[in-house]
């Protein structure tokens, strides 16, 4: 149990626009103050949300998520696509790097479940599950001295919505050991059938407030500067930002690591890699942002690709370049 009390705020909004709780999302970011947490709690309206770094035209059917109205949406974390309806209940811990505890803030979560009766527990990189099937996926987002840690909860997903919207790779659909995405997750009406969002919300506010040692202020729309909630919510409405941009390419290879996966897509002409990028669910987003510029202009072979792969921080560097040195090109 946490000795130290800490100050807390929360706020729940009846908004289903993904555009604009993102947008907020972003606002109570800049704007909880050092030393404190808030608690985000929200949802959305039939809606594909993609990793930072994710190519959404392989992880969604954008066609058809376009003809039944819904919205794709690419977060500021990484990690990997999701589904968002009515069904699902989203929460967000704002803080700063020094009031940062992810122990604590996923405490808040499985502890508010278990006062329901549900035995959740956490697992992976990123999942927390209750009889050994997905509940909740979890994101990680850092932006100077501030941080968030976000996931979502499923209550009541429609979850043949779900497998209609995303496109999961079968390389991570392996790893997991299961045959489709609707395999993988778990209502928590299954195991609790009395459970509504406002319940949920609820528990979650009280574990907060127990976990934390204090009584969260509640806030309100009052709260924000709506000029600057605006702005983010323009960037997030951009297909700038959401799509990127879709070249035209002729070669890609795709492996799966312990981090995450790696997707290499080329254009290759000439002998030589004219364009790249490289698409992942790594939870570290940054160390792969931008890695396509490392392989433009080399030459089109296993070596070449696996020296350019170099260039790429850390682990995921020396997996990668293993894995492109072994191709057969």
């Amino acid at each position: 149990m946490y000795t130290n009390k800490v100050p807390v705020s929360c706020y729940i909004t009846g908004c289903t626009e993904p555009y604009r709780n993102l947008a907020v999302e972003r606002y109570l970011l800049e704007h909880t103050p050092a030393g404190s947490v808030t608690l985000y709690l929200w949802q959305n309206k039939n809606t594909v949300v993609i990793g930072r770094n994710q190519n959404p035209w392989a992880e969604c059917n954008m066609a058809q998520l376009r003809r039944d109205g819904g919205h794709l949406v690419r977060r500021l974390s990484g990690g990997g696509a999701v589904y968002h309806d009515s069904g699902n209940l989203n929460f967000t811990f704002l803080t700063d790097a020094r009031t940062y505890n992810l122990a604590r803030q996923l405490e808040v979560i499985t502890g508010a479940l278990k006062s329901l009766g549900i035995n959740a527990v956490k697992s992976g990189r990123n999942d927390i599950l209750v009889d050994g099937r997905k509940v909740s996926g979890n994101a990680f987002y850092t932006s100077g001295g501030k941080k968030y840690h976000h996931g979502t909860l499923l209550i009541d997903v429609k979850t043949d919505e779900m497998a209609k919207y995303l496109t999961v790779s079968p390389l991570k659909l392996q790893a997991k050991g299961v045959s489709s995405v609707k395999s993988r997750v778990l209502n928590l009406k299954e195991v609790c059938p009395s459970l509504t969002v406002p319940v949920l919300q609820n528990a979650l506010v009280h574990s907060f407030a127990e976990i934390y040692g204090s009584e969260p202020v509640q806030l309100t729309e009052a709260d924000f500067n709506a000029a600057e909630v605006a702005r983010y919510e323009v960037v997030f409405k951009s297909d700038a930002f959401r799509l990127g941009t879709r070249l035209p390419f002729t070669w890609q290879a795709e492996a799966r690591f312990e981090w995450g996966s790696f997707t290499l897509a080329c254009r290759v002409d000439g002998g030589n890699v004219q364009d790249a990028a490289v698409y992942t669910d790594a939870m570290d987003w940054k160390a792969l942002a931008g890695a396509g510029q490392f392989f433009k202009g080399c030459a089109f072979t296993p070596e070449a690709l696996a020296q350019a792969a170099q260039k790429i921080a850390g682990q995921a560097g020396n997996d990668v370049s293993k894995f492109l040195a072994q191709l057969t090109i």
